[in-house]
């Protein structure tokens, strides 16, 4: 069952977070040069030094369309791929939407902060002859075109993070919309560039009846990366991060946004209050 906590409405939208399952990655990766002593305080590893990270996707119902934000992990991720993050796939996307009485079909929009394979995982499913098709087949696929062409060319260092034979279906079923630059994808729903984690990655904003909801993906992964100086290992630009996720939080602060990361488990959705010089995540 989805938790209240994990469902708001403003004006004339609701947002839901949905929870594809969970992974487990190494802590000292997540939190890159921030010491173990700091980090482990707000995110408790177990026996192999390994954080317990969501993966967070975001239902967005308007008076015009359903908007999917991200989609996690998806079927058909690898054993050995599987074993290494030990991956655990409960609840699941595709079973919370069921949970909701939505059909794949309900789906207008899928918004891809970036192509990792644990944030579009689940754009596409296995057909019966072995190979993919989009997952939602009335859906645009909207995602950066700069990410694009990187998860289809990826480098030697990206390369285990895409999955270019999944997902080149979307383009061949002409589901595919790539963007250049921040813009609309649906009333009241934009994207923005946040670069750092790729160099094409985006933020999603939604906004009605003077309330704003920013789903912050990889920008801001967990409310423990609010503090400027954790940043993943991950992050292809680190700087860039830094000072993306700078101007995000201070905006975030100063409009009251109500923000959504994409792996925390414990947070769905939270504002941010000062503490001397200090933000806190709260519950909106």
């Amino acid at each position: 069952m989805i938790p209240p906590a994990d469902r708001i409405a403003f004006g004339d939208i609701e947002i839901i977070r949905l929870v594809d399952g969970t992974i487990r990655v190494d802590g000292g990766a997540m939190f890159g040069v921030v010491p173990r002593t700091v980090w482990a305080a707000k995110a408790a590893p177990d026996a192999e030094n390994r954080v317990t990270l969501a993966l967070n996707c975001y239902l967005v119902r308007t008076p015009t369309a359903t908007v999917l934000l991200d989609t996690g992990v998806g079927a058909g991720l690898a054993r050995r791929h599987a074993d290494l993050y030990a991956y655990e796939p409960r609840p699941g996307l595709l079973p919370a939407l069921a949970e909701l009485g939505l059909e794949a079909e309900a789906i207008d929009v899928v918004v891809n902060s970036h192509l990792h394979f644990d944030h579009c995982g689940g754009n596409t499913v296995r057909t019966a002859s072995g190979g993919w098709a989009p997952a939602f087949p009335r859906a645009r696929y909207v995602v950066q075109r700069g990410e694009w062409d990187q998860a289809m060319r990826p480098v030697e260092r990206d390369r285990p993070s895409y999955r270019p034979a999944r997902l080149k279906v979307l383009r061949e079923a002409g589901q595919l919309t790539l963007l250049d630059g921040a813009a609309p994808v649906a009333a009241g729903v934009e994207t923005v560039l946040a670069a750092g984690h790729t160099a094409f990655h985006q933020v999603v904003q939604v906004a009605a009846g003077g309330r704003a909801f920013v789903y912050l993906a990889d920008a801001v992964p967990t409310t423990a990366h609010i503090d400027l100086d954790a940043i993943m290992s991950y992050d292809l630009y680190p700087v860039e991060t830094f000072t993306g996720k700078k101007a995000l939080l201070a905006r975030a602060e100063a409009e009251r946004w109500i923000l959504g990361f994409g792996h925390d488990l414990a947070v769905p959705f939270a504002v941010l209050r000062r503490r001397g010089p200090r933000l806190d995540a709260v519950p909106p």
